[in-house]
């Protein structure tokens, strides 16, 4: 789910329609014998400038850059002209204890979809077997962005139950006691900060979608389509909301134990200081060079030793009657 494949570069796949198949190209010269209405779907994989500059003179439109795709605002990453319509979002796949970002570009023109990412996903390339085995799904670009978009957002429901799961885990060690630490609580915040990148990204979909709903270049048979991804987008925001939630209440839960148990360490170092100081006091009188009772008696020590058993039994006597200890 989401891992990088061997990264390549300078590579483009081009699948058009040829009668009832459709086949896949790699070489961006085939374009000069491929009827514009014919192709589906482009696909520029850390394209070369040539490449990039074919598909563009082919689209008679410009293809923004990586770093210009990078540098839009989020509240901005959804545009289109008089050709094309521009959509540019986020695909998070987990790595170790964090998640990476993968930026993915969508123009679309008429019925054409060109794709624009720098890293391999496993995602597409599932997609891109499917299409060549079954391309009765097929028929445009816009059902591929379709597809695209509804494993995307199928697979950040995979990321979020997996999220689940690792709270459920983190409320167990709770409920056990079990290595309530420092790290823990380095632990859970880690999985919090994840929760807030997940959801800023699904909200960031959210919009996407929305946007293309809102779009007068958009054909109206895929409305119904998007509304149930929106839906499902939805879904999964609601709960991403409650995994972030729930752990803030595991993250309280675990710094109450720790100052807990702090206190009960702090209470019981203070009770023996409090059950030893009247004993403490009796040696210090007995310490100093004056007269004193018992003074030059033979088993004065043993007496003084009782007295202050005594004392000690009676102060702890006192702090459990009242419930102190």
């Amino acid at each position: 789910m989401g891992r990088r494949e061997q990264i390549g570069r300078g590579m483009i796949s081009i699948f058009y329609r040829q009668g009832a198949d459709i086949i896949v190209s790699q070489h961006e010269t085939e374009f000069a014998r491929i009827g514009k209405n014919n192709v589906l779907w482009i696909d520029l994989l850390s394209p070369t400038g040539d490449e990039k500059r074919t598909v563009e003179q082919f689209l008679g439109t410009e293809i923004q850059s990586r770093a210009t795709a990078e540098e839009i605002e989020s509240s901005s990453r959804f545009s289109e002209n008089e050709t094309a319509i521009f959509a540019n979002t986020n695909f998070l796949s987990p790595a170790d204890d964090e998640m990476t970002i993968d930026p993915v570009s969508f123009i679309i023109v008429g019925d054409t979809l060109t794709t624009l990412r720098e890293i391999p996903l496993r995602s597409f390339t599932s997609l891109q077997r499917r299409i060549q085995a079954r391309p009765a799904q097929f028929q445009s670009g816009w059902k591929i962005f379709l597809f695209i978009m509804d494993q995307r957002v199928d697979l950040d429901a995979d990321i979020i139950e997996l999220m689940a799961k690792e709270t459920t885990q983190f409320s167990k060690r709770i409920n056990q006691k079990e290595d309530i630490n420092e790290d823990f609580l380095l632990d859970i915040n880690q999985l919090q900060e994840n929760a807030m990148f997940v959801r800023e990204n699904i909200v960031d979909k959210q919009r996407l979608i929305t946007n293309l709903l809102k779009s007068g270049r958009t054909p109206d048979e895929y409305d119904a389509r998007l509304n149930v991804i929106l839906q499902d987008i939805g879904s999964l925001i609601n709960h991403t909301n409650f995994t972030f939630e729930r752990l803030e209440y595991l993250q309280d839960t675990a710094v109450g134990l720790i100052n807990l148990e702090q206190n009960n360490i702090m209470k019981i170092f203070t009770l023996i200081s409090v059950l030893l100081m009247p004993a403490t006091l009796i040696a210090s009188f007995y310490g100093m060079n004056v007269k004193l009772p018992f003074d030059g008696w033979r088993f004065a020590w043993i007496a003084l030793l009782c007295l202050m058993a005594v004392i000690v039994f009676a102060a702890w006597w006192i702090f459990h009657r009242k419930k102190m200890l």
